[in-house]
């Protein structure tokens, strides 16, 4: 007889929750990476184990560079990462259950109506520092950049043809919800989140407003049209033979059943984005 049974002998009508039948068969699964698709991997991992008893998932954030080293190093079952892969990420496999937009944010009481993409360009090389600049009622303009690693600024970057040296920022963040906290607290700063996240936090009551971006509003329902400009995937990650607990919960992940969870963050399923 092994030791573990040997204890669960010895302790017997103690019944040691360690060696009750449930926790003999309990499954766990890791998820880290990124901020924005951990609160929704969050809520579907525990759908997932309302109907799966036995099962545990754990779903930690960090950042989507995380979720990429985590799931390489075999130190989660799987990554999460908020953008596409990068040739050099090309030995692992994405597989999508959203989709987002990332929103220029700043305060509510900035009346500021929309940006260009030219003028966004401008904000963040340090170009233009006064919102009067830009069509705002005046005011010192303080950049806040997402901190290396996060799948946000790769976005962002990519999208409007920016290098990382090139932005001036005032500020460095790291998760969504920290941006938006900095937002909230100072009037004049302008940062990029999470679209998902930045309307469930207005719903909230958090002092915070999207910007009009090249004249189309930065909204979920935009993405879904497919009219939004700046949008990314919600992937979670894999590489080599995936385990059968993992390969059963991405598909449980990307199951129209799961849309109703998608939704509430809002976010968009991948069945309602345009062109799929």
């Amino acid at each position: 007889m092994k030791l573990p049974s040997l204890l669960c002998f010895a302790l017997g009508a103690l019944v040691s929750p360690s060696c009750s039948p449930e926790a003999k068969a309990s499954q766990v699964l890791v998820l880290t990476g990124s901020s924005t698709v951990a609160p929704l991997a969050a809520e579907i991992a525990l759908r997932y184990e309302q109907q799966h008893p036995g099962v545990r998932i754990d779903v930690q954030s960090g950042g989507s560079s995380r979720g990429i080293a985590d799931v390489r190093l075999g130190h989660a079952d799987l990554g999460m990462a908020s953008r596409e892969l990068v040739e050099s990420e090309m030995d692992l496999t994405a597989h999508t259950i959203a989709r987002d937009g990332v929103a220029l944010i700043v305060h509510r009481d900035n009346d500021l109506a929309g940006l260009s993409s030219d003028q966004v360009r401008s904000i963040f090389r340090g170009e233009v520092t006064n919102w009067s600049d830009v069509g705002g009622s005046g005011g010192e303009i303080i950049v806040v950049n997402k901190a290396e690693g996060r799948a946000t600024l790769t976005v962002f970057l990519e999208h409007f043809g920016l290098g990382p040296r090139e932005i001036a920022a005032d500020v460095i963040v790291g998760e969504n919800e920290q941006a938006i906290k900095t937002i909230a607290g100072a009037p004049g700063a302008i940062a990029y989140v999470s679209i998902g996240t930045a309307e469930v936090d207005q719903a909230a009551g958090v002092p915070v407003r999207r910007v009009i971006l090249d004249g189309v509003p930065a909204a979920s329902e935009e993405v879904a049209l497919g009219l939004y400009p700046l949008v990314r995937p919600l992937n979670l990650l894999t590489t080599g033979e995936v385990p059968e607990l993992a390969a059963a919960f991405i598909a449980f992940a990307r199951h129209a059943d799961q849309g109703d969870l998608v939704l509430a963050e809002s976010f968009v399923p991948v069945s309602n984005t345009a062109g799929e």
